[in-house]
């Protein structure tokens, strides 16, 4: 028996026009759905009018390893599995790659449905250089941790996305200016896609005061960050 195919497929971050016709097909015609959160895939699937045929499960942090033996097993019994997160890539800061390394070792395929990336489109739109880039997840959470971490970007001369909370946005963008200097160059992007998207662009100086002045939203922000010529680049997306 062939084995199946485990689909690592990209969400629209908030405008469901963004969902890919490859994204249609699997999510009707997938065996299993395994969802970083199962309301959300359906709710998708409802929006884009696909009836889940497949048996869907959840798939997100806590359960990964625990998860992954199911679903090599489907796997290896010839079915496909589709991974899918709340919004954009599989893996990309979000669950996926420890089913991926999984499969690799098992040898079994592993293909991806391309599309939407936070990482991606706020660098597009931040009118940073873009030629070069890097990504960093989310900074440590508490300050020390954070500011060592600000500290091993000082020589870094690419622009670098990041992820940031909004409650924490404000302090991790005082740490920034504290370790890199207020000059440098960055844009804070939410709500991207979405009816009220905004991009904020200046000096990270700017951009602290901005956000130390009573900045409140439940979304995730996204901040980029570019040094002058001589010194090094960073960037927070979500």
């Amino acid at each position: 028996m062939d084995s199946g195919t485990l689909l690592l497929a990209a969400t629209p971050l908030g405008d469901i026009r963004d969902a890919s016709a490859r994204l249609i097909e699997a999510l009707g015609s997938a065996d299993v759905v395994a969802a970083e959160d199962t309301r959300r895939v359906r709710a998708l699937a409802s929006s884009l009018e696909v009836a889940l045929t497949g048996k869907v499960v959840s798939y997100y942090e806590a359960v990964e390893s625990a998860r992954a033996p199911m679903l090599l097993d489907a796997l290896r019994e010839g079915r496909t599995v589709l991974l899918v997160t709340d919004a954009g890539m599989p893996s990309v800061s979000d669950p996926g790659y420890r089913l991926v390394t999984a499969c690799i070792e098992a040898q079994l395929p592993v293909t991806c449905l391309p599309g939407p990336s936070a990482v991606t489109t706020a660098l597009a739109v931040s009118g940073l250089p873009s030629d070069r880039f890097c990504f960093d997840g989310f900074p440590p959470r508490k300050q020390g941790e954070r500011r060592r971490w600000f500290g091993r970007l000082v020589a870094e001369e690419r622009t670098c996305v990041f992820f940031e909370a909004p409650h924490r946005l404000a302090d991790a963008l005082a740490d920034a200016v504290e370790v890199l200097g207020g000059e440098r160059r960055a844009a804070v992007c939410r709500e991207l896609t979405k009816t009220y998207e905004e991009i904020r662009r200046g000096t990270l100086a700017e951009l602290a005061d901005w956000a130390g002045s009573g900045y409140t939203d439940h979304a995730i922000c996204g901040q980029l960050c570019r040094p002058s010529a001589r010194s090094s680049s960073m960037s927070v997306c979500r």
